[in-house]
């Protein structure tokens, strides 16, 4: 079954104001910069775990892999709550789960212990962000890209202000105590966040504007529905070798650094100065969240695909030529900044597609049912660290992660955009 879009505003629902719907966003937004650092502050724990308990690194890294899978592939039931119940029970609930998960590291002292903790402070930080980004989905039917992007960027940039301090608090007072006050400061946080957060009602905000680059289905899709169109699979088989390449260098930042030589060295770019892992960490995460609004703000002009055409080739460029110049500190922090600028879009311009295809009634799951791909490329990232412990060198890892982005980037020209322009002349038939 599938509903029509509704074109006129409901009875005695008016349009609110455009302030309103981004005092919305900015809510979300807020909330995502507080849950960045349990995905984008782990690899400064890592060196540090290991030195204390001895474990080699592949199992240390499963906790970060377990992490992504249950931030993830939960999201689609969380999104089925956010459709049903509303944003702020989901948030406030994922607060509380995001302070427990860290709280639980802080106490570890087995791998299993790092495991659970990150088990946990995924499922929270799943809920929180399916849910902020399928709420600036419903929000902004006519800046979705933008207001995708805008969400992520939170997630993707949050942790950027707090490279510096997590670092030094992990050297000062040890790498427990920063797991216990990061955890809980951040999860009490999101809990506040949560009693702020609506969900737009029917009438509220504007119609879509036809555009003829950006192609929009007439119907809403339901979950299960969407999990029988061939074409979302292929969205999924993208996403995933998309994702896979920067979730590896998200996890294994320093530890590749420190495989290079590079990580101590310092580099000073525009009269700044820090070790080359430090400075790469806060360009990172700046350019990770810059790149979401940016991709998604031009996919809203020029189309999706076209975007991903252009985005994943510079991925896979970038990705290759860190492989090739990356023992030079300065080139390690220029160019893995610049794969982190060309790989943070995935987070805007996947959910922006899956609701431009399937309809925004459903939303946060339809898109949430994508997000399980980054879950899926997450599996592959301790796969990539057996291929380096067992060579010894990250080169197979790092031309394999390029191949597989220039592969997507054809794949978004040639074939998901015809066959998406094909889908969505015929659900505005059918």
């Amino acid at each position: 079954m599938t509903d029509m879009v509704q074109s006129t505003a409901a009875p005695g629902v008016a349009r609110v104001s455009d302030a309103y719907r981004w005092a919305q966003l900015a809510v979300g937004v807020a909330a995502m910069v507080m849950i960045a650092n349990y995905q984008y502050g782990w690899t400064f724990f890592v060196p540090d775990i290991q030195k204390k308990f001895g474990w080699d690194r592949a199992s240390i890294q499963w906790a970060f892999t377990l992490f992504v899978l249950f931030e993830t592939w939960l999201v689609p039931i969380e999104g089925w709550f956010v459709d049903k119940y509303g944003p702020r029970l989901v948030v406030l609930v994922g607060g509380v789960l995001c302070a427990i998960g860290w709280a639980i590291n802080a106490q570890a002292t087995t791998l299993n212990g790092y495991y659970l903790g990150m088990i946990v402070a995924g499922i929270g930080a799943g809920g929180v962000y399916g849910t902020c980004v399928g709420n600036a989905l419903k929000w902004f039917p006519d800046k979705r890209g933008l207001a995708a992007g805008i969400t992520a960027a939170g997630f993707g940039a949050g942790s950027a202000l707090t490279v510096a301090p997590i670092q030094a608090m992990i050297k000062d007072s040890g790498f427990q105590t920063t797991f216990l006050y990061f955890g809980l400061g951040q999860g009490i946080i999101i809990c506040i966040l949560a009693f702020f957060l609506l969900a737009p009602k029917a009438g509220q905000v504007p119609n879509v504007v036809a555009n003829a680059n950006l192609l929009q289905t007439r119907r809403n899709y339901q979950p299960t529905e969407v999990l029988r169109q061939p074409i979302f699979w292929l969205m999924y088989f993208m996403f995933v070798i998309v994702g896979a390449g920067g979730l590896m260098v998200t996890a294994n930042l320093k530890p590749i650094a420190a495989d290079w030589k590079v990580d101590n060295v310092p580099v000073t770019l525009m009269a700044v100065t820090m070790t080359a892992v430090t400075f790469a960490a806060t360009i990172d995460r700046v350019l990770n969240g810059l790149t979401r609004p940016f991709f998604g703000w031009i996919s809203d002009m020029i189309g999706r695909e076209n975007t991903m055409f252009i985005a994943f080739g510079m991925e896979g460029f970038g990705i290759w030529m860190l492989y090739l110049w990356g023992h030079d500190p300065i080139w390690f922090v220029l160019l893995s900044g610049f794969v982190f600028f060309a790989w943070g879009e995935i987070y805007s311009l996947f959910p922006s597609t899956c609701t431009d295809t399937f309809g925004a009634k459903f939303a946060t799951t339809n898109a949430g049912l994508l997000y399980t791909a980054k879950g899926t490329a997450a599996l592959l990232v301790p796969i990539a660290n057996y291929m380096q412990q067992s060579s010894g060198t990250w080169d197979s890892v790092f031309i394999i992660a390029a191949g597989a982005n220039i592969l997507a980037s054809l794949l978004a020209i040639a074939v998901l955009k015809p066959w998406r322009k094909v889908v969505v002349a015929n659900s505005t038939v059918a």
